[in-house]
């Protein structure tokens, strides 16, 4: 667009960064855009200053609205302290230097990462040797059961909105909701308090245009885009039997915590997702009284912005300071690796997998030869093959084999299926269907040289993808045959199907840009073919004839994170106590690595996926309800590795309302320490071969058993030594904390590549298992 992107640090001596300011310039420099000024910690924690700012807030936003009136967007004073404004490039860097502002940046625009996967999960849960389904009431009979003491877990939904007359959000048999619940439900031209209920207890909208004079879609709580209304049914819809894209994927629909509340933050439009809005979202959960944040966006892989520009990264340090489990989509730029966003170690990142479904759409050529390909399509076309097949190649010149509508002939294509090669990116599936579609042919077959496991639904014609390779016996078959005939089949949906999960090839990959110390993605959930709750006027995605469907299949690490985000929730439900940081040890420590035909599970190019893959693994629905140990990441160490990074002493206690007052960073702070944080993954960066690399951890005894012994085991790769000291915890009750190291040491003098392993601790009853990644 012309913009070029511009990074500004202003620094103390022996500091990296003492505030942050990125900016796109503009065609104007004194052109005014919204930047948001973020200055640290609230007021105060308590009730009486809930409302108030500090001094510094207050005088820094009287003096911009001096100048201009309507200057501020929003103002943050719960969790956190800020602002966003429209300011001039120089007013922005002016303010960066006033006390109290840990950085000043422009509002960035974020992206989305766009029922049969929960019985999917329990299925996995059943294949794991360690489980113990006697051990919760209910487990081992499904996972509704261990949900139902769920309903006072609030799950918060950062999207776009929600459409309230789903079926997925009725409240039917729910009780009252919660004393404690202090948000509202806002009201519009199509959004009245009554579409709130005891399931959907609050709904909040805000500006996500970057104009001060536009009416735009973002005036209501209303999901305008689908997303939203997907994501909150993913995490906490209701039971609905029956539930289907007309008539595929059929069964019955549920939310990971079906008796959970909802309660939406609308901040994205079709346009993206403002981080002035996001924070203003997070500032509003955090006084709202919401359990669990759940976000399904982040930023786009070409924007990578610095903790401290960083809105997702920001917001959710604050509510997890307040006890809320804050979880995120991975992103959807796989499967190049360093593409996972959400980074943050206070965040929970989810990587997406595969269910047992699949959603075929066969090609029977002449001769009644079938060659298997996959998309969701409602063909009439008869079954025996009566209709005329080509190439599109064969039908014009230059582009035509792309399906061009200006290259090929409508002579040659009308009453035919047509062949379409899919290697030129200036052509979308859409764009060649309807140039199919006016030029009378009947049907489309894509050929892909990685079909992947995202099902492409076509209302407009029936269609169907094959490998590249079945696309070249099909090319085969026509030009060896005189009248080369074929049909397309309607979709038959596939259940059980094997092998599952594998991860899906647009998840986004480790190792963090940011560093290679923590590992993400955390975790990988279900996020492939999902079927959920959509909006009711969505014609676009209707069938010819048909009224827009209730609930809609679609895909991406979006799909994945609501999945946790409900078993977060009902975690939380079992065990109101835990911190953020238990819930995550116990998503992660309990997760599978193994599919449903008990391999390793792989990616979609049939590798074995590694912890940059997927994490630790496929998360589990009942494993986390009772992991028997638990990695507590505690204030300390969130400081700590804020030292890591490059901030300061002042910095982090202008951010951090929580950091003690004796507290200081140590004095030999580098990136390398972070991967002594107490996380329950472990990642070295820098392993040279020569020395070794010692990370200690702390673990709080959960397993309810008072005194228990826990022994490790350690599956270490060629090359790789790993010792854990001690190598047996005795713990002599519940809730105490022991300590152990690691020692890595290399058996080879100079080690290649990344090596990936896993350290288990178990009694008998739990396993409790952490993966490591060592990197050269």
């Amino acid at each position: 667009m012309g913009k070029k992107s511009i990074s500004v640090f202003l620094s103390f001596p022996f500091l990296f960064l003492l505030t942050f300011i990125s900016f796109h310039a503009q065609t104007k420099a004194d052109e005014n855009r919204v930047y948001i000024v973020y200055m640290g910690s609230a007021a105060s924690s308590s009730p009486r200053s809930k409302n108030s700012l500090r001094n510094d807030h207050a005088l820094l936003l009287k003096s911009v609205l001096r100048r201009k009136a309507n200057a501020v967007v929003h103002t943050y004073r719960h969790g956190f302290s800020g602002f966003a404004a429209r300011l001039s490039e120089e007013e922005a860097r002016s303010i960066a230097h006033k006390p109290g502002v840990v950085s000043v940046f422009p509002d960035p625009l974020l992206k989305l990462h766009t029922t049969q996967s929960w019985e999917f999960l329990k299925y996995q849960t059943a294949l794991e040797i360690y489980s113990n389904p006697n051990s919760i009431s209910g487990a081992a009979n499904g996972f509704s059961s261990v949900s139902a003491n769920g309903s006072d877990t609030i799950i918060g939904i950062l999207d776009t909105g929600i459409w309230p007359e789903s079926e997925s959000f009725n409240d039917k048999d729910m009780g009252p909701i919660p004393s404690r619940w202090k948000g509202t439900c806002m009201k519009s031209d199509d959004f009245s308090s009554s579409n709130c209920n005891r399931k959907l207890i609050g709904a909040r909208f805000y500006d996500t245009s970057e104009s001060d004079d536009t009416e735009t879609e973002d005036g209501s709580p209303r999901d305008s885009q689908g997303h939203g209304s997907h994501v909150a049914a993913t995490a906490a819809g209701s039971i609905v039997q029956g539930a289907s894209y007309y008539g595929v994927a059929a069964g019955t629909a549920k939310g990971g915590s079906p008796t959970s509340r909802i309660a939406v933050y609308k901040v994205c439009s079709s346009e993206g997702c403002l981080g002035s809005a996001i924070l203003a979202a997070f500032d509003d959960a955090i006084a709202d009284g919401v359990d669990v944040l759940s976000l399904s966006l982040g930023s786009p892989i070409e924007y990578e912005p610095e903790l401290s520009s960083d809105p997702i990264a920001i917001g959710a340090f604050h509510a997890v300071e307040q006890g809320i489990t804050v979880v995120c989509s991975a992103g959807n730029d796989g499967p190049s690796p360093e593409t996972v966003v959400n980074a943050a170690p206070w965040i929970v990142t989810v990587a997406a997998t595969t269910i047992d479904r699949d959603f075929e759409s066969d090609v029977v050529l002449g001769g009644n030869k079938t060659i298997k390909g996959r998309g969701i399509n409602f063909s009439e076309l008869q079954k025996s093959t009566v209709y005329p097949l080509i190439y599109a190649g064969s039908a014009g010149k230059g582009d035509a084999r792309n399906c061009d509508a200006n290259s090929m002939a409508a002579e040659k294509i009308k009453g035919k299926v047509v062949m379409c090669d899919t290697n030129d990116d200036n052509y979308s599936r859409n764009e060649q269907i309807d140039a199919v579609k006016s030029l009378g042919g009947v049907g489309i077959i894509f050929q892909e040289k990685n079909p992947g496991v995202v099902v492409y639904i076509s209302t407009a014609l029936p269609a169907t993808v094959v490998s590249v390779k079945d696309g070249l016996d099909i090319l085969s078959y026509i030009n060896s045959t005189r009248n080369p005939v074929a049909t397309i089949l309607a979709t038959v949906t596939v259940t059980k199907y094997k092998p599952a999960p594998i991860v899906a090839y647009f998840s986004s990959r480790g190792p963090s840009h940011g560093t290679r110390n923590i590992l993400k993605p955390d975790i990988a959930a279900p996020g492939v073919n999902i079927l959920a709750a959509w909006m009711a006027n969505d014609t676009g995605i209707a069938l010819e004839g048909k009224e827009p469907p209730l609930f809609n299949v679609i895909s991406g690490t979006s799909m994945a994170c609501p999945h946790v985000s409900g078993i977060a929730a009902t975690v939380k439900s079992q065990n109101p106590t835990w911190s953020p940081s238990a819930i995550r040890s116990a998503l992660i420590t309990t997760a599978t690595q193994t599919d449903n035909l008990g391999a390793p599970i792989t990616t979609d190019s049939n590798s074995t996926a590694t912890p940059y893959d997927y994490g630790a693994g496929e998360v589990r629905t009942t494993g986390p309800l009772q992991p028997g140990l638990v990695y507590e990441t505690e204030t300390i160490d969130y400081l700590n590795y804020l030292c890591y990074y490059g901030y300061n002493i002042s910095q982090i206690k202008t951010i951090a309302r929580t950091a003690p007052k004796e507290f200081a960073c140590p004095k030999d702070s580098n990136a390398d320490y972070i991967s002594n944080i107490n996380y329950p993954s472990i990642a070295i960066s820098n392993f040279n071969g020569k020395n070794t690399k010692n990370v200690s951890r702390r673990v709080t005894n959960v397993a309810g058993d008072g005194e228990t012994v826990f022994t490790a085991t350690v599956d270490a790769p060629t090359g790789l030594s790993v010792t854990v000291i001690p190598d047996k915890l005795e713990f002599s009750k519940n809730n105490q904390k022991l300590s152990y190291q690691v020692v890595f040491s290399s058996t080879t003098s100079s080690p290649k590549g990344d090596m990936f392993g896993s350290l288990t601790w178990t009694n008998g009853k739990n396993k409790v298992r952490s993966p490591f990644v060592v990197s050269i």
